[in-house]
């Protein structure tokens, strides 16, 4: 029994441990996998990451093709997905994600607590989603082209409330923009989950705990948003080297 406590507590550290923050001197790295941050050219330090797992060390770049720049020295580069401070544009996972759970419909129709939808999860505003500039029956084109001017809503009141000390790569800021989609800037804005990061908590352990509590709609636990969540969580624990939050400027 004390060995499986032992071998239970390593996990739960490893578990922490990815994707956390961490600081090889001067220079801002990602706790990531030894084999993730050679993928992405960047450089494993151990000693720098909680409980320094033999196989997660603080991952550091200093220089990336992609250039922009990234919290710490002026001449610290790495990959970033935009320019400017806006919010970056979600990855293709995320967009894999939120497609999955939203579905396509190609014309207006109820979801599944009656509001009506159209294309993948776009909540008409006005009688017949007059608002959307194109024909019904939408191409799966067009509902994507839908999905990427909707989404910016929602990246940027995720980007917004949390602070910028809070480092997020591209694939927790894509899970948490995929949450935003489906639950709304107003409650994003007010949850624990938001509290909880921007006081400084384990990003993955936030997301872990907080995230499959958002599976009711109407009054009642939907499996689907269970699933949702799931998946949510799953792809926010993903290790990436990009780094999505803060944006960069």
């Amino acid at each position: 029994m004390l060995r499986l406590s032992i071998f239970l507590s390593l996990i739960a550290v490893a578990q922490a441990t990815l994707n956390g923050a961490c600081t090889v001197g001067s220079t801002p790295g990602v706790c990531l996998a030894t084999a993730t941050c050679s993928a992405g050219g960047g450089t494993s330090t151990s000693g720098f990451c909680i409980g320094d797992p033999t196989d997660v060390k603080c991952c550091t770049k200093t220089s990336c093709g992609s250039g922009g720049l990234c919290p710490g020295p002026t001449d610290f580069k790495c990959c970033l997905p935009a320019s400017g401070c806006a919010p970056p544009t979600i990855n293709a996972a995320t967009v894999s994600l939120i497609k999955q759970f939203e579905g396509f419909v190609a014309s207006p129709a109820p979801d599944p607590i009656g509001l009506p939808t159209v294309g993948y999860g776009h909540l008409c505003q006005t009688t017949n989603c007059g608002e959307v500039p194109f024909k019904f029956p939408l191409t799966e084109a067009q509902a994507t082209t839908l999905l990427m001017t909707d989404i910016k809503t929602y990246t940027k009141c995720v980007a917004d409330d949390i602070v910028d000390s809070v480092r997020l790569n591209d694939n927790q800021f894509g899970a948490l923009s995929s949450w935003a989609f489906n639950e709304g800037c107003g409650a994003v804005k007010t949850s624990t989950l938001i509290a909880r990061l921007n006081n400084g908590e384990n990003p993955n352990t936030v997301a872990a705990q907080e995230l499959p509590k958002w599976n009711i709609a109407g009054g009642q636990v939907l499996p689907g948003l269970t699933r949702r969540r799931a998946a949510e969580v799953t792809l926010f624990q993903t290790p990436s080297s990009i780094i999505a939050h803060p944006p960069p400027c």
